[in-house]
């Protein structure tokens, strides 16, 4: 899978620029895309902290994911991710949330397969990005494989918003 290398520099870069913000929500990749995140010096500048919700019960608790909808999708769900960007977004008080939820292995879980992995973008104004890639591997790998397609998805919302207002 050809992809572009994680582009942190490049994305805290542009949100300081326009002086905005990230928080992260988490789940089947536990804490790694706050670290990618974070990698970068400065990063402070426009990273302001993230949410660890690997059980279900504190994506409710935590981020206000709605309990109905945990109850009837699961945990892993696109609706499940967006809440939890929005939940984010809201809790920490930043421009952007992004939030993962997923399958890692090596079991499924709620009858969703390994690989199964919902990312959210949530932005000003309520808009949210969605995306839903299906990866294959082991546990680490389809981990890896969530950190770089989050730290994309915010790259490609943050690179948008710039061609929006610009054009």
């Amino acid at each position: 899978m050809s992809r572009r290398p994680l582009a942190t520099t490049e994305i805290l870069s542009l949100l300081v620029r326009r002086g905005e913000t990230v928080a992260v929500a988490e789940s089947l990749t536990a804490g790694l895309i706050c670290a990618a995140l974070t990698g970068p010096p400065g990063a402070s500048a426009a990273f302001l902290g993230g949410v660890v919700s690997y059980a279900t019960e504190l994506k409710h608790r935590l981020l206000n994911v709605p309990t109905d909808l945990l109850d009837r999708e699961g945990a892993v769900h696109p609706e499940v991710a967006a809440a939890m960007a929005e939940g984010v977004r809201l809790l920490v008080g930043s421009t952007y949330g992004l939030a993962v939820t997923g399958v890692a292995g090596p079991e499924p879980q709620d009858g969703k397969a390994v690989g199964t992995v919902h990312l959210a973008v949530s932005g000003p104004e309520g808009r949210v990005w969605h995306r839903d890639p299906r990866f294959s591997g082991t546990r680490d790998q389809i981990r890896e494989a969530t950190v770089n397609e989050a730290v994309d998805l915010l790259r490609d919302v943050l690179e948008a918003s710039v061609r929006e207002h610009s054009g």
